[in-house]
This record gives structure tokens, C-alpha cells and sequence, in this order.
């Protein structure tokens, strides 16, 4: 979830702190008040195009921060952005010349780096915006998760895998001769090149510890050497003041046996100090500065990053790609002997992957018409009774990917006699929001995105299509974070949470404030959202709202 989110010089929004809470929150506020801004904000800190336009008068930059659970981000790009704990702040600035700035996790980082947190951490539905379930990229894997066909993916992502291998080595064996001693005298040369370095797994890891002592190694050794004069080897040095402390204290304990203790433990301090002494001593010794050593470290680095650039980022894919360049090389060597074989796997491997994709074929046009009457119920409810929705299943034979051979595409017709198109281009922007929160709806269980964001969604509705949205929004927020912004009460009701966007005026300026609301303050906002001035009939006409929402 998005836990904070801090705005600074943000047009109207001059310093606007929030702590977000967990379900779903509701941002009101008059038409023009701001509220629009906040989401702004939040889509220039996850990655949006931003605009000089939104700095505010007299300001240098505007700043945007937000901290984020860590667990709501995919195990795999928080390895690749190094990020770890519980939460990563993300922060992104903007100044009068245009130039933008953006941090991660403390650390200067691209923007496109918040951009792919973004796409994985939040998605926002509005009049002009849309992510994940208008990318035609994403519609198929949402298909396949609805319809519950993750090992169906599994079993193809394999077969796959399997077909294509053996197609490129049916390739290599087809190559002319000259093409074939050509790619082979490649392989040969970057395969002896990884012999030649005879390299170790994690051996770069054990170089790049060793290099600050060999770098160092005249600073370490003097430093070895001080110390080692002042606990030993200097006049009045410290261990053996500590000796004639020692012997001293033992006459004493001679006349007080009490002060034996002292004694004990002073001569315990002795033998320690004598111990340090003589392992200074062992390590003074064998720092030495040795720059051929140093050199040869260094050219030692400079050969395993070469090696790192040309076959992958760890030591281990070097070791993994000289696996398959060896396999690649032998394959061309005995191109004639593997033919016939590889032909054989081929024609079986085509076989299997094709049984696979028209299995997953068939599982996905009767998850379609599945979500097609999900989808249509849930517009129905939402205010759009005569719209029609269709997910689109085409399959191509012989096209195949790892997902098999086809391609989904979510359509729709929201008027009668209009033919059906891509969801993007056939809704309207108040149809749209309605249209992503109900395929939203549809999808909730498949759908893993941690923060779902609504701006305008009760377009043009009211009465029971705005308590149906509001139920909707309330149901999306279960074991997820919805912020909406909101004109209607129906809606707003059904939030946990509830903020409020006023503009206030001071020293002749125009700021946004937002007030978290609840208790009186709550009913008397919805109470003006039902009819202006709050009156006794409108406040009673709330509370009934507000308990409604909570039953």
C-alpha cells in the first residue's frame, strides 16, 4: 500500500502531508478545490510526463515523495533496483528549467526505474488515463488468470522453450558449410576465450575483497605498525605498564587478599594486550605493498568484466553460456549425425506445443464468454445497461509464443447498433472509469495491482448506480488500496477513509489543505455533498448513508 504521500509547490498544493490507511478512501471536495492535483502528483511520482506548468509561483521545484510496501513490488524488480526492508520511499522533483530528478530507496535513480515500480504498484483509471487492462499485452495474461490457466501457461512456456531450441538447431545443422565453419569458428574462439580464463564461480566477489588491502596496503601496514609500538614495542608501551600495574596490584593483594580480584583481572587485561600485540605483529608482517600483485588483481577484474559484458552479469551465466555455446558448437560439428535426430524431436516437440495451444484454446474462449457475462452484470449495475462486452479469442496456427497462438483483446459496443471496439477508443472518459471498474470488479481476485486509483468514476450517475459503484469500490478494496475522488455521497460513504480538499486563502495566497474526516466532521461534509448548506433533514439523510454504508 501507499503509506505517505507529501506534495510540495505543486501548483496549489503548497505542503500537503497525508498518512494513507489500508481499504478504501474517498477524496471530496468542491469542484476546483485541488483534489485532481493530489493524483497528479501521484502519477508524476510513479513515472508521468511532468509539466512546468504545475510548479507553483515563486517556487524554485516541486517535490513529490511517497513510501511503499516493499512486499506490494515483485520479488524479482526489487532484486534488480537492490531495494530491501519493509518499505521504499520514492521521491521526484521538478524544477523551473524543466529538469526532473527522481530517487529510489535514498538513491538517485531513473525515472523510468519509478515508472516500472509504478506499473507493477498501481493502476489509474480516469478520463484520461488507463494502464494495465487497456494494454492489449496484459489482457491475455488477465484472460488466462481468470480462467485459472496458470499450468496451462507452465506446460506451454516449456513446450516452447523446448520447440524453439531445437528449431534453431535444425537451422544451424541447415546452414551452407562455409556458414557453418563460420559460426563454428566463433564459437570456438569465445569458448577458449572463457577456457583460457580458467574462472571460478564467485571469484570476482573474492578479488574485490582482496583489492582494498592490496590498494591500502602502505597505510595498513603503518597503521599496524602504531599500534603495535603502543601496546608493545614503545618505550613505556602499553603492555608492559600494565605489567608493572599487575605486579604492583600483586603486592598489594599480599597485604588485602580483598584486592586479588584486581589483580586477576588486570592480568587478564595483561595477557589480552600481549595476544593483540603479537597478532598486530603477524599482520604488520604480511602487509606488504606489492604493486605487480596490484597490477595483476587488476587485470585479473578487467578480464572477468570483459568476459561479464559479453556473456552475462554474474560469473555463473559466463559458466552457463560456455554450456550452451559448447552444446551450439557440437551441434554444427556433428551437424550430419543430428539431423535426422533433431528432425524427429522437432516434428514431436511442434506436436506436443500444438496440443498445448489448442488445449489452452479451447479453456479460453469458455473463460471468455465467462467474463462477458461477468463484465455485462457488472455494467448493467453501473449505469451502462445497454453496453455490450466481448473478449475477443483469435488463435493463429503455427504462430506460436510461449503463451500458445493466441491474441485476446477486450472490446466493447456501450451504445446499441455501434460495433463493437477496443475498450480505449469505444468508451467515453465517464464510461471508461466505469467500464475499468467494472472489468476491476470482474478481475479482483486475478488482479494483484496493491493501489487502484479513480478519479471521476460517477460521471454523469446517481441514486442506486452511485451506491452500486460505491459497493463495488468498498468490495475492490478488500485486501487492497482504492483511492477515488468522488462528488457523490452514496459513494463516499462506503470509504474507511475520507479525505477532504479545501483552498484556503492566506497572505493573498491560494493553498490546498486536505483534512482527514470523520465522526461530525464526516457527516456534516456528506450532509453538504447531498444539498449544499447542511440542514437537519440533510444531516439525518447522511447519517442514514453513512450507517447504510456499514451494514
Amino acid at each position: 500500500m501507499l503509506r505517505k504521500l507529501k506534495v510540495l509547490n505543486f501548483a496549489v498544493a503548497e505542503k500537503v502531508e497525508l498518512e494513507l490507511g489500508a481499504g478504501f478512501t474517498a477524496l471530496t471536495g468542491e469542484t476546483g478545490a485541488g483534489k485532481s492535483i493530489l493524483l497528479e502528483a501521484l502519477g508524476f511520482l510513479l513515472g508521468s510526463r511532468g509539466s512546468a506548468s504545475w510548479l507553483r509561483a515563486g517556487a524554485q521545484r516541486l517535490e513529490v515523495e511517497g513510501l511503499v510496501d516493499l512486499a506490494d513490488i515483485p520479488a524479482d524488480l526489487r532484486r534488480e533496483l537492490g531495494l530491501s526492508g519493509k518499505t521504499v520511499e520514492l521521491r521526484r522533483e521538478l524544477d523551473s528549467t524543466g529538469r526532473t530528478r527522481a530517487m529510489l530507496g535514498g538513491r538517485p535513480a531513473p525515472v523510468a526505474a519509478l515508472a516500472r515500480v509504478g506499473d507493477h504498484f498501481a493502476d489509474f483509471h480516469g478520463q484520461h488515463e488507463s494502464r494495465t487492462l487497456l494494454q492489449a499485452s496484459s489482457q491475455l495474461e488477465l484472460l488466462d488468470r481468470f480462467g485459472g490457466l496458470d499450468a496451462e501457461r507452465e506446460a506451454l512456456s516449456e513446450a516452447y522453450s523446448l520447440w524453439s531450441g531445437l528449431k534453431a538447431r535444425l537451422e544451424a545443422s541447415s546452414l551452407s558449410e562455409a556458414e557453418r565453419e563460420r559460426r563454428a569458428d566463433l564459437l570456438r574462439f569465445q569458448l577458449e576465450e572463457i577456457d583460457e580464463a580458467k574462472i571460478r564461480n564467485g571469484e570476482d566477489e573474492e578479488l574485490e575483497e582482496k583489492l582494498p588491502r592490496l590498494k591500502n596496503a602502505e597505510r595498513l601496514r603503518g597503521l599496524a605498525d602504531a599500534a603495535y609500538g603502543l601496546l608493545y614495542a614503545e618505550e613505556n608501551a602499553a603492555v608492559a605498564r600494565l605489567l608493572k600495574a599487575s605486579k604492583a596490584i600483586s603486592d598489594l593483594a599480599k597485604l588485602d587478599p580483598a584486592a586479588g580480584s584486581l589483580h586477576t583481572e588486570l592480568e587478564s587485561a595483561h595477557v589480552s594486550a600481549a595476544s593483540v600485540a603479537r597478532e598486530l605483529s603477524y599482520y604488520r608482517d604480511g602487509v606488504s605493498a606489492d604493486p605487480a600483485a596490484l597490477d595483476a588483481l587488476l587485470s585479473r577484474q578487467d578480464a572477468l568484466a570483459r568476459l561479464k559484458r559479453k556473456h552475462g552479469v554474474t560469473l555463473a551465466e559466463v559458466l552457463a553460456a560456455r554450456e550452451r555455446l559448447a552444446a551450439e558448437l557440437d551441434g554444427l560439428e556433428n551437424a550430419d549425425a543430428h539431423l535426422e535426430k533433431t528432425r524427429k524431436e522437432l516434428a514431436k516437440a511442434e506436436k506436443d506445443l500444438s496440443r498445448l495451444a489448442d488445449d489452452a484454446h479451447d479453456k479460453r474462449v469458455k473463460a471468455a464468454k465467462k467474463l462477458d457475462a461477468a463484465a455485462l452484470k457488472e455494467l448493467k449495475v453501473l449505469g451502462l445497461p445497454h453496453a455490450r462486452f466481448s473478449c475477443a479469442v483469435e488463435m493463429e496456427e503455427g504462430n506460436w509464443t510461449r503463451t500458445g497462438a493466441d491474441s485476446v483483446e477486450f472490446l466493447l459496443a456501450p451504445n446499441p447498433g455501434e460495433p463493437p471496439r477496443p475498450v480505449k477508443s469505444a468508451a467515453s472518459g465517464g464510461e471508461l472509469s466505469r467500464v475499468m471498474l467494472a472489468l476491476k470488479t470482474v478481475f479482483a481476485k486475478a488482479d494483484r495491482t496493491a493501489l487502484l486509483v479513480f478519479d471521476e468514476v460517477d460521471a454523469g450517475i446517481g441514486g442506486e448506480v452511485a451506491h452500486a459503484v460505491g459497493e463495488r469500490l468498498s468490495a475492490l478494496a478488500k485486501g487492497r488500496q482504492v483511492l477515488c475522488i468522488t462528488h457523490l455521497p452514496q459513494v463516499a460513504c462506503f470509504a474507511q477513509n475520507h479525505l477532504h480538499a479545501v483552498k484556503d486563502v492566506a497572505a493573498g495566497r491560494t493553498r490546498l489543505r486536505v483534512d482527514r474526516l470523520d465522526g461530525d466532521g464526516r457527516l456534516e461534509a456528506v450532509a453538504t455533498m447531498l444539498g449544499g448548506k447542511p440542514t437537519g433533514a440533510s444531516r439525518k439523510h447522511a447519517q442514514e448513508l453513512l450507517e447504510s454504508s456499514i451494514s
